[in-house]
Order: C-alpha cells, then structure tokens, then sequence
C-alpha cells in the first residue's frame, strides 16, 4: 500500500515540477519531466516485476520469472487489482510446470480476481481444464473447453482445444 502512495506521490511532485518549468519558460524541461511522471505513473498501473516475469515466460525461463514474482512481498496489499489477477495466472503457470495442485489454485484465484483480456480468460481456463484432465475430471475439462471457445475470438487457441480434446478420447 504504501509503494502505491509513493508512487503517485512522486508522479505528483514530478508534474508539480513540470508545472514550474513550463512557467519559467523551461518547455524541454517541463517536456521530460512530464515524460518522466508519466513513466512513474505506468509503474503504478503495471508493475514492472509483473513484465518482467511476462518477459521470461515468454523466453521460457520459468526459473527467472519466478524470481522476479517472488521479488514483490504482500502481494494482495501491494498490486492494484487487474495486477494481482495477471500474478496469479503468472504464478499458475509457472507452477503448472512443477505440480498441478497449486497451479490450479493461482489460476482459480486469478480468474476470480478478475483478469482483463478475453484470450488470458481463455489461456487461464486452458490450463485449468488440462489440469482437469490430468485429474480425470472429463466433465469439468469439456465445460472449461467450451469456454475457451467462446473466449478464444481470435482461434490463437484452437489447435491447443484440439489436442485437448484428442487427449480426452484417452482418458
């Protein structure tokens, strides 16, 4: 809570700078420092750990994503919202590599929390119905695929529903 206060404090006193050089008549002055507010702004909507760890996942470094997600401390009380939602679903997927019981919970919790996009919706989902069908939960996985349908506007999802689907045949 108090990073948060921090934050727009600071974002605050930058543009009260600004402010005072666009009146001294200091316009690049004033220019960067309303840049520089602005970019301390955007860390109190995205937290940088947050696209960190987005930048490993993306790179498969499983380990250094969840590095940077254990960095932040009390996340419940120091994430707005919409960031606590992307921690969870960034937590159940890295956890989804090493066991499926606490994956599921991050990505239930996510879901709950309230994640923004459509298609992380419909990844989150994703993952929780393979971990459904890992568990041989066949009901719940076709319920949870059917949503990803839905959610999946773009068909970035389709052949992963595919594959799904041909593994419940198995089971």
């Amino acid at each position: 809570m108090l990073n948060k206060i921090i934050r727009l404090a600071l974002t605050a006193l930058i543009l009260a700078a600004a402010v005072w050089q666009f009146i001294e008549g200091e316009i690049g002055n004033g220019i960067m420092l309303v840049l520089l507010a602005s970019l301390v702004l955007f860390t109190y909507f995205k937290n940088e750990n947050i696209l960190i760890a987005f930048w490993h996942l993306r790179k498969n470094n499983m380990a250094k994503a969840d590095n940077s997600l254990n960095r932040i401390k009390n996340p419940e009380k120091s994430l707005i919202t919409g960031q606590l939602a992307y921690y969870y679903m960034l937590k159940g997927l890295i956890q989804s590599q090493n066991g499926i019981g606490k994956a599921e919970t991050f990505l239930r919790k996510a879901l709950k929390t309230g994640l923004k996009q459509k298609h992380d919706q419909a990844m989150a989902k994703l993952q929780l119905a393979g971990i459904a069908l890992a568990k041989r939960r066949k009901r719940e996985a076709m319920i949870l695929l059917s949503e990803v349908k839905k959610l999946d506007t773009r068909g970035m999802l389709n052949e992963q529903v595919k594959m799904m689907k041909q593994q419940m045949k198995r089971v």
